[in-house]
């Protein structure tokens, strides 16, 4: 057997062996239709140009590995091909396998930043990998191990004082530096390291998963995980230059643990009990917190962070059926994708907490 075709087969084989075997992500694939092409319509372009509608209308290799991701899972052949095309031809220009970060629609130079976004270059493979097993495509599995590879050799760093174990850099740039290296924890998403790793043999990846799943646990014995920290040799302090709050960023968190099948991890239930205690029925959710003492900084009424929101209180047994609102385009980019990400993790690991 060629090594293609051994890589292509595995592919097929950690898909099958996923809830998608059981039925379960078919079924919400196929009802959920409408709320896919509401998201499609609303954030694609014809082109396959993925838009945050909060910045200016840019595009980021984190929105396209997103969408490709959404759009494998609601087996979108056409979509998925199209936003790969132009991410191809836009943001796959460094020297290496890796993506640039962002692309601005009214730059003269469209990407005047060639550095990479490790989580955008994540969940891009992720999409591939998936896409590579669900439209029987050869071609994505190679360009995801590429990416693989190149993203270990960049982004994967020994941890500071902790012999043996590894972190997630944010980028190739910018964040490993002389006295300490700077994280951002919500770009670990476990799930995705593991299946790019077992697909791929980038064994790499599913080390680095592990040691986040560590990393994730030590951060939240104070209290709430930051949106970003500071590693050094003599231990984690709140980033000196980047929020230190429990924000944005951060909410990703408790979903993509949740989402890899650790709903008992202890970021998760840090924020379960803050959601426990501050969301209820036509009240915003809380999206920027004080990580120690948990005190609400900022809310919002965008449904993709009450349907995060429910998910995670669903995690605690509140259930049966997560209190996640029904799905509307009518919300920024960030949260309407969140949103699905939510639904689709209540689906593959806690049906439980689908909502009724």
């Amino acid at each position: 057997m060629k090594r293609r075709d051994f890589l292509y087969g595995s592919a097929a084989a950690v898909f099958a062996g996923s809830s998608m075997a059981q039925g379960l992500v078919p079924e919400f694939g196929q009802t959920a239709q409408p709320l896919w092409q509401a998201w499609r319509d609303r954030f694609m372009r014809p082109d396959g140009r993925v838009v945050d509608t909060l910045q200016d209308q840019a595009s980021h290799s984190e929105g396209q590995g997103y969408g490709m991701l959404l759009a494998s899972h609601f087996d979108d052949t056409e979509a998925f091909a199209k936003m790969f095309q132009w991410t191809e031809r836009n943001l796959a220009i460094r020297s290496d396998p890796l993506l640039a970060w962002r692309w601005l629609p009214d730059a003269v130079n469209a990407v005047p930043d060639r550095n990479n976004a490790s989580d955008g270059d994540l969940f891009y493979a992720w999409a591939l990998v998936r896409a590579a097993a669900r439209f029987e495509d050869r071609a994505y599995m190679t360009r995801a191990k590429e990416i693989a590879q190149a993203l270990a050799a960049t982004c994967i760093v020994p941890m500071p004082g902790a012999s043996g174990r590894t972190l997630l850099l944010p980028a190739q740039f910018g964040f490993n530096k002389e006295t300490h290296v700077t994280i951002n924890p919500s770009y670990y998403m476990p799930l995705a390291m593991r299946e790019v790793a077992a697909v791929t043999g980038v064994s790499e990846l599913a080390i680095c998963a592990q040691h986040g799943e560590a990393f994730l646990d030590q951060l939240a014995q104070d209290g709430l995980v930051p949106d970003w920290v500071d590693v050094s040799a003599d231990g984690i302090t709140a980033s000196e230059a980047l929020s230190a709050n429990t924000g944005y960023e951060a909410m990703r968190v408790p979903l993509f643990l949740t989402w890899s099948r650790s709903p008992r991890h202890l970021a998760v239930r840090r924020m379960a009990g803050v959601y426990a205690r501050t969301v209820q029925p036509g009240v915003d959710v809380p999206t920027v917190l004080e990580p120690i003492s948990g005190s609400v900084l900022e809310t919002s009424a965008d449904a993709g962070y009450q349907a995060v929101a429910g998910l995670i209180t669903c995690t605690e047994g509140a259930g049966p059926g997560a209190l996640i609102p029904p799905f509307t385009p009518d919300q920024p980019y960030y949260p309407a994708t969140l949103h699905l990400f939510a639904m689709i993790a209540a689906h593959e690991t806690l049906p439980e907490c689908v909502p009724l």
